[in-house]
């Protein structure tokens, strides 16, 4: 293994930025660098990557460029805008984890009712509660199949059975 010091390497980790440039001036691999800043307990120089994301997003939102941002962090448009758009995405399935689990409660608050109402008019009420909650097209689509399975085989079915026994007897 090549002999570079902690000091060395510090330095050159913010002159070269990547373990494979620093490895391409030394004749060694970029495992092996990765190894040494292991060894001299160096954090990577992409573990600030998190915090200058989210600093580019704030910018974003509060007026700024895309190009002006690629050039301020020294990045290309694409990449900026690609931090910028998975952000979004982060928000949005973020959302619908939250919305899909509304609409399982409502389905299990439609089953326990079902037994002593008719399961249509509880399954109908369970999804526009569940609309009002959601308001998203995604968890109206999976309220609604759940309402309707509820109607087909639910409590409702099996009350309907227990009448029909109960009429012969």
């Amino acid at each position: 293994m090549a002999r570079i010091s902690k000091t060395q390497l510090i330095k050159l980790q913010k002159k070269l930025q990547t373990d494979a440039a620093i490895g391409e001036q030394f004749g060694i691999t970029r495992q092996a660098v990765h190894q040494l800043r292991k060894k001299y307990g160096i954090d990577s120089s992409l573990a600030d990557n998190p915090k200058r994301n989210a600093e580019i997003v704030a910018m974003y939102e509060g007026g700024a460029s895309g190009t002006a941002l690629a050039k301020k962090f020294k990045l290309s448009i694409s990449q900026t805008y690609r931090i910028i758009n998975e952000s979004k995405k982060k928000v949005k399935k973020a959302g619908k984890k939250v919305t899909k689990k509304v609409a399982k409660k409502a389905v299990k608050k439609v089953v326990k009712k079902a037994a002593k109402k008719p399961a249509k008019k509880v399954a109908k009420k369970a999804v526009k509660k569940v609309v009002k909650k959601a308001a998203k097209k995604p968890v109206k689509k999976v309220a609604k199949k759940a309402a309707k399975k509820v109607a087909k085989k639910g409590p409702a079915k099996k009350a309907k059975k227990a009448a029909k026994k109960k009429g012969k007897k």
